[in-house]
């Protein structure tokens, strides 16, 4: 016994330098521990189908012609049309009061709409924009500028009978940059703009800022700007702005452009790319949506699901790493955390899962042959994750699966060039669907609402209690999940008090006809 002990307690050193060394030795097993990739329990524990069997039923539907016809035919059109232009005819003033600049954070949608702010606020104070400032993603660490991303001299263009915009301030005022206002307090830093604030405001605030000093730097500016009780001209002007003025590098749209092409004739793309994909595509049938094509914009990256503190699947593992990094970010300033997970579910404030996901484009009558392009980061869970999706959805492809490395190296590892490149294919494809609510399905909703083209939005409050109830056969769940998407397909919804102009830019963009 005595012999037995010593033993042990000679191998216990050795038990944890190997502990301590196995990182070093084998650092490809702890890279899911970095913040850009799923966590280690969710890659080594991926969770099996949650919906088993739907997800049998769903591998073996049938859909009837006419509803396939049906699915994929565009948005009749419904009396609305583009209405940007100002009521009555302005010009730009003889005088500038000065200088406004910006600095905006979040992501590209969320900074997109803090531009068109950007330009109201401008028209508002008689000022001249200097070209937005966009801050260095803190998560995912881009420095792209808006030069990088939108092309300049279009948005100076479109721009030029509204307001005035220069790229950057005259030499006069070279000091008023972002390290001069990161140094200290200054005089000409407007750091108190108010959430969704009044013309008022900035007329009462900003404006003898400008007029004392000629130059004024707001920041924060995300949502600094109201959706309500502003002039009419003011309205169409962030209409005009994001519909029209914020146009990508030619670099980001003939990508899209590729991409786009590759989606709708397949067969070509496949030539270039060797005879192996050529033989795994010929089988494709050439039947109802030849030539389309879905994007799916899957939005279930580790933020997502650990602010959201509901349970996928992934066990006691999965649910103690999400609580521990929900932890680290937020502080316990997560409310959602206060629920259980079937509450926030019958609630539908659980993100869709990419099986679940699947399952209700499935329903919805979209068949094995469906050509679906995903947009969004990398996936919470890795590639076992989205599984079950692409076993219902074979023909799925994204940025990488479609284009070179080469055709890549100018966006690679830029998540705002990423990020353009898929909201420019998503612009133009023939049905765009969101996973979950947020700033690219906000966006994409208003700009295809805009251009009258087939946006589906899951019905998340629906969907919860479905998919909580074990025992619901394949049939009812189709029939309930086609029921609640009827008037969800793009039809038109006028914008109430306080929703966004930028995802419901009706009445306040489009004129009836």
């Amino acid at each position: 016994m005595k012999i037995h002990h010593q033993n042990q307690s000679q191998r216990m050193p050795f038990a944890v330098l190997f502990v301590l060394l196995l990182p070093i030795l084998s650092p490809h097993l702890f890279s899911p521990l970095s913040r850009s990739y799923p966590s280690l329990f969710s890659e080594w524990n991926a969770p099996k189908p949650r919906h088993l069997p739907l997800l049998k039923a769903a591998l073996d539907r049938h859909v009837p012609v006419g509803e396939k016809n049906e699915l994929w035919s565009p948005l009749p059109y419904q009396g609305w049309k583009p209405c940007i232009e100002p009521t009555t005819i302005h010009t730009l003033p003889t005088k500038s009061q000065g200088y406004i600049q910006v600095f905006l954070d979040g992501g590209l949608n969320q900074q997109r709409m803090g531009i068109c702010d950007a330009v109201a606020v401008a028209k508002i104070l008689n000022a001249t924009l200097v070209i937005p400032h966009l801050e260095v993603n803190a998560v995912w660490q881009d420095t792209s500028s808006f030069a990088d991303i939108f092309d300049v001299e279009h948005f100076i263009d479109t721009l030029s009978h509204d307001v005035a915009i220069v790229k950057e301030p005259p030499s006069e005022y070279s000091w008023s940059s972002r390290e001069y206002y990161g140094t200290g307090i200054r005089a000409t830093r407007i750091k108190t703009a108010p959430v969704h604030g009044s013309a008022e405001w900035y007329l009462e605030n900003v404006l003898p800022v400008l007029q004392s000093y000629g130059i004024a730097a707001i920041a924060p500016f995300s949502h600094r700007l109201a959706f309500d009780k502003l002039p009419t001209n003011i309205q169409r002007l962030r209409c005009k702005v994001n519909f029209h003025a914020l146009v990508f590098v030619p670099h980001i749209r003939e990508l899209g452009d590729t991409l786009i092409n590759r989606l709708r004739h397949p067969f070509g793309k496949f030539h270039t790319y060797g005879t192996e994909f050529l033989k795994e595509r010929m089988n494709d049938t050439e039947s109802e949506g030849s030539g389309k094509f879905v994007v799916l914009h899957l939005r279930f990256d580790k933020d997502m699901a650990a602010h959201s503190s509901c349970d996928f699947g992934g066990g006691k593992a999965e649910r103690l790493a999400l609580a521990k990094y929900r932890q680290v970010l937020w502080q316990g300033r997560v409310l959602n955390s206060q629920f259980t997970d079937e509450a926030l579910r019958k609630q539908g404030r659980c993100p869709l899962t990419p099986e679940e996901i699947g399952l209700l484009l499935a329903a919805l009558g979209f068949s094995n042959s469906t050509r679906l392009y995903l947009a969004s980061h990398k996936v919470y869970g890795g590639e076992k994750r989205i599984s079950a999706l692409k076993k219902l959805f074979p023909l799925m492809d994204d940025k990488k699966s479609l284009a070179s490395a080469e055709e890549l190296k100018k966006v690679d590892g830029k998540a705002s060039l990423l990020a353009a490149v898929d909201y420019y294919v998503s612009l133009q494809s023939d049905i765009f669907i969101s996973a979950s609510p947020g700033n690219m399905h906000n966006a994409l909703v208003g700009h295809r609402t805009y251009l009258n083209l087939k946006t589906i939005r899951p019905n998340m409050v629906m969907l919860g209690p479905l998919f909580l109830n074990k025992s619901m056969e394949w049939p009812e769940f189709q029939h309930a999940v086609l029921s609640g998407h009827k008037s969800r397909q793009g039809q038109i919804r006028l914008r109430k008090e306080r929703q966004s102009i930028y995802t419901y830019p009706i009445p306040d963009c489009m004129c009836q006809s």
